[in-house]
């Protein structure tokens, strides 16, 4: 969840080190910190709140060490202070962490029967201080970490920097992300590759269990054991990728406005758009023997696997079940062997995704990884890669990674339903005709931007806002309520529409927006009749359908946006774009921070 940093350089690398943490930043904000050597003792500077603190901290007080450590906090444990920022102290050495130590209490019991003193409330610290115990038995910094981290218990990513050692660093990878990066005299330890990109685009991943000890001359990594191992050095794309906002006020806009680009590229990588025909993909089981299929995911991830749902048992014939990841990994679902499960995740470090994918992985199930991050866990772990290319995505809320998603999980719907004889090679190729329209249609959806503006005055306003919808409009209508969820912090409900005289109905009264997604499918006229429901009783509607949808409803609405004519099997990827308008422009209205919202991370790599 937290982003880290480290550098090995030649100069002052204090304003390098919060240079990368920007582009980390994404995985929390609720503090930051620095820490460097100045002639052999640690000095830091934390600051609550934004980088943007931190900064004006070491404007006042520069560090000027040439070897440093820097964290940007998403908190778990402890209020965000600057008590409880980053990096954490104890006598001779310094560390950050992302991640949970879940045995912290215990630790912290035994040291400090043996004298040790606390200063944060945070699981983080009591890393610092099983190192200094360690080392208080006379061992050496690296025979400190190692035996350190065979105490310690969680997910985590750990960097060390310590007194007196102006070329060391060590890094430790448990369940939480970490690369190495390789310069010319000069070394790092990131929490992924777009953090090292301005200094290096030479990147190893450690792998499960690995720690590192690095100095400028480079790194030895050792595994769980001790044993020393190579990982492959790789040249990572993530240098040309750094996101900058360009015109846009915001990420979050800049890229909801990529989508019609970016899910071109995900479609062109699975379409030969020539033939019309799916390129092949290597299945890990024959599709043929399947019984069912798996999809597992967490928020907006998770709705994409749900929308998935929908296209695999229709063009597909396959039952599928699917699972929120935090549910999935502690329930003890039977696995079925030689069976198939999709995990979904933007980042592929998602804790929950990640132990899922685990647990399936371990009773014998084949795994299929939808990931944007190509070097991420899920995409090393997975039997499969089935690759999004959103690029970056910096705003926390899901947009272009969302809309990709769904791109790619319908050419593995389609690709299923080929291999299982669902559909026939005529099916298939009117289909992915349909598919390859919607990045235009994306294009075309755009334009209403001015319109959801307006009616993002209106949301502005209300306590509660409700979202409807019936079938693949379903999974997008808790996504809508989650996006303006998280983005305005007012309260919202997705619910199938078909369900609204069940519970639902009794909320509804004249200050409530009610927002229908009522794209033309085969239920269309079933959702009519909810609108009609809701204007019967004083609701305030608020259509998102093709232009003559309101016309057809006969009923009076408040704000209609009006999509663009398309088929319906793949709207989804196209009624995105409106909604999440809608929760970004509610969000700025409100002054809210739509990029960071409050108490969120973009990779959640905690529990």
């Amino acid at each position: 969840m937290c982003g880290i940093v480290g550098v090995l350089g030649s100069g002052s690398i204090a304003g390098s080190i919060v240079d990368a943490l920007k582009r980390l930043e994404y995985r929390g904000y609720d503090s930051a910190g620095v820490a460097t050597l100045e002639n052999g003792k640690l000095e830091r500077r934390r600051a609550e709140g934004k980088l943007k603190n931190l900064e004006a901290k070491l404007a006042a007080a520069p560090l000027l060490g040439s070897i440093g450590i820097g964290h940007t906090r998403w908190a778990t444990h402890g209020k965000p202070t600057e008590t409880n920022a980053h990096p954490h102290a104890s006598r001779g050495l310094a560390v950050v962490h992302n991640g949970i130590i879940e045995n912290f209490k215990a630790l912290r019991e035994e040291l400090a029967a043996k004298g040790y003193a606390f200063a944060t409330q945070t699981d983080s610290e009591i890393a610092a201080f099983v190192v200094e115990d360690e080392l208080a038995k006379g061992k050496s910094p690296a025979e400190a970490v190692h035996a350190g981290l065979k105490r310690l218990r969680g997910a985590f990513a750990l960097v060390y920097l310590f007194e007196g050692e102006n070329n060391l660093l060590i890094g430790a990878r448990q369940g939480a992300p970490l690369a190495v990066g390789y310069g010319d005299g000069e070394m790092y330890l990131g929490s992924d590759a777009l953090a090292l990109a301005p200094f290096t685009d030479r990147v190893a991943y450690l792998e499960e269990g690995d720690w590192v000890v690095v100095r400028r001359e480079g790194a030895d990594i050792r595994d769980a054991s001790g044993k020393p191992v190579q990982r492959r050095i790789q040249r990572s794309p993530a240098g040309s990728l750094l996101a900058e906002k360009g015109n846009y006020r915001h990420f979050m806009a800049k890229e909801i406005h990529e989508q019609p680009e970016v899910v071109g590229h995900t479609l062109a990588h699975y379409v030969d758009m020539a033939a019309m025909r799916l390129k092949p993909f290597a299945w890990p089981v024959d599709p043929k023997t399947l019984g069912r299929i798996s999809i597992v995911g967490c928020g907006t991830a998770y709705f994409a696997g749900l929308v998935g749902k929908y296209w695999i048992e229709r063009f597909a014939r396959l039952p599928v079940e699917i699972d929120v990841a935090s549910e999935c990994r502690y329930r003890e679902a039977p696995v079925e062997r030689n069976g198939l499960t999709i995990v979904i995740s933007q980042s592929g470090e998602t804790a929950d995704t990640l132990a899922s994918l685990r647990y399936v992985k371990d009773n014998g199930s084949k795994t299929v990884g939808v990931v944007n991050v190509p070097t991420s866990s899920i995409a090393r772990l997975t039997d499969a890669a089935a690759p999004t290319l959103a690029g970056p995505e910096i705003g926390v809320a899901s947009t272009k990674a969302f809309t990709c998603q769904l791109a790619a999980m319908a050419c593995l719907a389609i690709s299923l339903g080929r291999a299982r004889g669902a559909i026939d090679e005529a099916r298939e190729a009117a289909l992915l005709a349909e598919l390859v329209l919607t990045p235009g249609l994306l294009a075309e959806a755009l334009k209403l931007e001015p319109a959801a503006e307006t009616v993002a005055h209106a949301i502005a306003r209300a306590r509660d806002v409700l979202y409807l919808g019936r079938g693949t409009a379903y999974p997008l209508a808790l996504e809508g309520a989650l996006k303006l969820k998280e983005l305005s912090y007012i309260h919202a409900e997705g619910y199938p529409a078909g369900e609204l005289k069940h519970g639902p109905i009794a909320l509804i009264d004249e200050a409530m927006p009610v927002i229908v997604i009522a794209p033309r499918d085969a239920v269309f006229e079933k959702t009519v009749s909810n609108m009609q429901e809701v204007a019967a009783r004083g609701g305030r509607l608020v259509l998102i359908g093709e232009k003559h949808a309101a016309e057809e409803a006969a009923v009076a609405i408040e704000h209609v946006l009006a999509m663009p004519d398309m088929g319906a099997n793949f709207a989804p990827i196209v009624y995105a774009a409106p909604i999440q308008m809608l929760a970004y422009h509610t969000a700025v209205i409100m002054g809210k921070d739509a990029d960071q919202p409050r108490n969120l991370a973009k990779s959640v790599t905690v529990e």
